[in-house]
């Protein structure tokens, strides 16, 4: 269903060609002052200075008056009046809205009509870090991404429902040697979030050794090695337990075929790197690639 205002425009645009035989816009708004009218058109004063200048000799409120009697019999629009210079005001028809009404209560789309040029749309969602519980901040993106998903799509947009989890990192060393060192697998040790990311920290804290493996096991992570990329799948399976559930609560429509973690950008970092090195805007220094922002060297 069109817009209320792209309707009135139907009317009065064929009616300003009749009257004037110029093909002009009708410059539909909002009334300004809603004791007149709920809707107005200002086409009147432009047109009558278009006709001026072709010789023919009128004023604003007479050409208002010939487009409101070109609109001859329609049952939109009533109580079509002349104010100031020219401004046509005007409202709906009663019998007209309680039609329309009508329609659209028996509409399944409640008179939206798709979109005729379709957009895909990315929406990111609550973002949870794994191994940590969802605090009320991701509840609030949860929320807002699955209203605008829901909307946007309804409107016949595609819409890519995205959940980029932080999946990967430094960190994930520190847990994965604390699960190694608890001799037990995920589920039967990480049931807890939070208790079992305190008790990583802890031990990294606490133990120098412990740092060094959590050290070396971002390393073995990071390149692939099959034993600790196995522990790494069972923290983040074992945190999807905890945030999934939540989300089927709160009937968002957000899957675990919508994740795309940072784990999934790994593959491409050694080409990235490569190609910063070969731009210059990444260098070596002390032993590492760096990338320096101008205001922020050393």
């Amino acid at each position: 269903m069109k817009t209320i205002m792209s309707q009135i425009d139907g009317i009065f645009r064929p009616a300003i060609q009749a009257a004037t035989g110029v093909d002009q816009d009708p410059t539909i708004t909002l009334a300004t002052n809603e004791t007149f009218g709920d809707y107005q058109a200002n086409a009147a004063m432009g047109l009558a200075k278009k006709l001026g200048a072709a010789g023919e000799k009128t004023n604003p409120r007479a050409v208002a008056e010939k487009i409101i009697a070109a609109l001859g019999d329609q049952s939109m629009l009533t109580d079509l009046g002349i104010a100031g210079p020219g401004f046509i005001n005007m409202r709906l028809s009663p019998p007209w809205v309680q039609d329309q009404i009508r329609t659209i209560g028996l509409d399944p789309r409640l008179g939206v009509e798709p979109s005729a040029a379709p957009v895909t749309t990315v929406i990111d969602y609550s973002s949870p870090n794994v191994a940590k519980q969802m605090h009320v901040g991701h509840l609030r993106s949860t929320i807002i991404g699955d209203a605008l998903s829901r909307i946007i799509d309804f409107l016949g947009h595609p819409v890519i429902r995205q959940n980029h989890i932080g999946d990967w990192g430094t960190q994930f060393g520190m847990l994965i040697a604390h699960l190694k060192s608890s001799g037990k697998d995920a589920g039967g040790h990480i049931s807890d979030l939070e208790q079992f990311y305190r008790d990583s920290k802890k031990q990294f804290d606490d133990d120098p050794a412990f740092q060094d493996e959590a050290r070396q096991t971002v390393v073995r992570l990071q390149a692939g090695d099959p034993e600790i990329l196995d522990l790494w799948k069972q923290i983040v399976a074992e945190s999807r337990l905890h945030y999934q559930p939540i989300y089927e609560r709160l009937g968002v429509k957000l899957t675990e075929a919508d994740e795309c973690g940072e784990s999934f950008y790994n593959p491409m970092l050694a080409g990235i790197v490569e190609e910063l090195k070969k731009s210059g805007i990444a260098v070596e220094s002390e032993g590492a690639t760096a990338v320096f922002v101008d205001g922020f060297k050393a």
